[in-house]
């Protein structure tokens, strides 16, 4: 059974008191007990390993017993993603966060169902967040990915001529995203569209800041999955897997 991990924003000291929710969600929730090994991180690559001396109804004593810092993952991945309709949203956000993508940028693409205005916006933004904090915990990453703000079509065109590679997923292309040319270091940036699809005019500002139309495979899959086939792919083929 692998070791847990939790969030710490403090990893000083001999001894770290885990408390408020994660320390009710280790206590109450997952129920761990004194001996049991724990793993803290503050989610940006430190890493304090300890032991359990003392479990309270909402709170843990932990003894650490090393302290590491993981480097981040090269080249790094970010994916543009057009918003699902429904909970697919979070489901995207969820297997995306399992599969190591470092940053997901949520995009209000022309052909969207789904529109994030106002309050139901920032409940949404929240929602993906908190998806990516906790399947981040149970994946064992320690460097969490960050949910970003929504992106409109000329700020998604913006983030592709920043990149070191730009990537969109699209039915048409000719280039296969197994064979494309990938980058050492940097932001892969890919884009995946809306259950609509992409369209033209976004396509052309797109291709015109510098991005490349690519082909996934032969088969059709929905926007809610096609962002963690992908980073599977770009995994396996630099190196991070």
């Amino acid at each position: 059974m692998s070791v847990p991990v939790f969030l710490a924003d403090d990893l000083a000291g001999a001894e770290i008191v885990l408390a408020g929710p994660e320390g009710r969600h280790a206590a109450a929730v997952r129920r761990i007990r004194v001996g049991e090994r724990v793993d803290l991180t503050d989610g940006a690559g430190a890493v304090a390993e300890g032991v359990v001396r003392e479990a309270g109804k909402d709170r843990l004593t932990i003894e650490v017993l090393a302290r590491r810092q993981v480097p981040a993952p090269q080249p790094r991945l970010v994916v543009v993603q057009g918003l699902p309709k429904g909970d697919r949203g979070e489901l995207a956000v969820e297997m995306m966060t399992e599969a190591g993508v470092d940053v997901i940028v949520p995009w209000a693409a022309a052909r969207c169902v789904t529109q994030w205005k106002a309050e139901r916006g920032a409940k949404a933004l929240a929602r993906w967040r908190s998806t990516a904090r906790e399947a981040g915990k149970q994946a064992r990453r320690f460097h969490l990915p960050e949910v970003a703000e929504p992106a409109s079509t000329g700020q998604v065109a913006k983030l592709l001529e920043s990149a070191a590679l730009g990537l969109v997923l699209h039915e048409e292309a000719e280039g296969a995203l197994s064979a494309a040319e990938l980058p050492v270091s940097g932001d892969i940036v890919l884009v995946v569209g809306p259950e609509g699809g992409i369209a033209e005019e976004e396509i052309a500002a797109f291709t015109a800041a510098g991005a490349v139309p690519s082909l996934l495979g032969p088969t059709v899959l929905r926007t809610s999955t096609a962002g963690v086939a992908a980073a599977a792919v770009l995994n396996a083929r630099t190196g991070r897997w």
